[in-house]
């Protein structure tokens, strides 16, 4: 079971390079970034609801949505301004460029959220290994954008 898991992860993160050109893609063939995210956005939540049958959809109570904590609330604002960042941003840097930066921070930002446990993330002391692999990222991408 995890290696069926690590590889619908990796399938994600085919998917999130591979939508990184075709947003970029849109974008420039519209020549209207906005209009461009609410396609992306629009095509977001076919999905989504294509997905309910197999996944369910329902509404939770009261007391629920009382417990959400403030930050969990802005999920979707901060999606949004990656797929902005991405329909302006992939086709000037390259896709290698673009998906090394964002991939690298995502990284050095989960060593963070995982050292302290914040947002909910079961603390993982952020030891030499991981600090030297996190330094590897940046490394990597400092490579792809010279060369």
């Amino acid at each position: 079971m995890t290696i069926l898991i690590a590889l619908l992860a990796a399938a994600a993160g085919i998917l999130n390079t591979v939508q990184t050109g075709a947003n970029a893609s849109l974008n420039k063939a519209l020549g209207q970034p906005i209009l461009a995210a609410l396609i992306v956005a629009a095509t977001n939540a076919a999905v989504y609801l294509l997905a309910a049958p197999f996944l369910g959809l329902g509404w939770p109570g009261g007391n629920r949505l009382a417990s959400v904590p403030w930050w969990a609330w802005l999920g979707g604002a901060m999606g949004g301004a990656y797929v902005l960042a991405m329909i302006l941003l992939a086709e000037r840097l390259g896709a290698a460029v673009f998906t090394g930066i964002t991939v690298t921070a995502a990284i050095v930002t989960s060593l963070l959220l995982d050292h302290y446990g914040w947002l909910g993330f079961t603390r993982h002391a952020a030891g030499p290994w991981r600090i030297l692999g996190g330094l590897l990222m940046v490394g990597g991408v400092a490579l792809l954008s010279l060369f």
